[in-house]
């Protein structure tokens, strides 16, 4: 859906002109079946979860068909994706657990907040393609104080996932990977103080696996 919605846009972007749907190698309507296909088997796996979850899933698929339109609107499109991505969480929790609690709603802000953070890195990469074509993101909209959007939103981030470990009684393990996520987040505002290359940026936007694999560490071995 997002290829699909900024072909045009992709075309005129150094870094994704050769993408699939912006160079021409696949067709809209080509795209459109595939689409379907995929929308079809997630349908399918629908059917043996809770009717909570298959409730919840609209949204999900809502907020994926919108998040692409949004940069043409909106100076944040980033909260959007963030949105879009922390659903699966949300689901994810309603799958396993048939119900909606405090900590799924915390956790659902940590990766609204954990978006912000990575997309708007990432988006440093386009900075001067987006400007001129007139796409919007929070890279553009920070401008020089980007490296305070992200530290803000990497503390809200911080902040959820400490709650969530308060509320669900996680031990030192999570405490001691939590506190490693925030030397990398602390290290990369730091590096965002000054101007960076859309290479170092997109370096920056893959250490995120690292974080996310320290937390789902931290998670497991906090496990009471």
């Amino acid at each position: 859906m997002n290829d699909l919605a900024d072909r045009s846009f992709d075309r005129e972007v150094q870094r994704t002109q050769h993408r699939p749907l912006a160079s021409g190698q696949l067709t809209p309507s080509q795209a459109v079946a595939f689409l379907g296909v995929l929308l079809g088997f997630a349908a399918f796996l629908l059917w043996f979860l809770n009717s909570l979850t298959l409730l919840l899933s609209p949204v999900a698929l809502l907020l994926a068909w919108g998040y692409p339109f949004c940069k043409r609107f909106i100076h944040v499109p980033q909260l959007v994706l963030g949105l879009a991505f922390g659903w699966g969480g949300v689901l994810a929790w309603a799958a396993v657990r048939n119900e909606l609690d405090q900590s799924t709603w915390i956790l659902f802000a940590a990766t609204v907040c954990w978006a912000m953070v990575y997309d708007t890195i990432y988006a440093i990469q386009d900075k001067d393609d987006d400007q001129r074509i007139g796409v919007k993101s929070t890279a553009l909209l920070f401008g020089s104080f980007t490296w305070l959007g992200v530290g803000i939103a990497g503390l809200g981030m911080l902040g959820c996932l400490a709650l969530v470990a308060k509320i669900n009684h996680l031990g030192i393990a999570y405490s001691v990977t939590l506190m490693g996520v925030a030397v990398i987040l602390g290290y990369q505002v730091l590096l965002l103080r000054s101007k960076i290359s859309g290479e170092k940026a997109f370096s920056l936007f893959k250490q995120h696996t690292w974080i996310g694999v320290l937390i789902l560490g931290g998670i497991l071995m906090g496990l009471p």
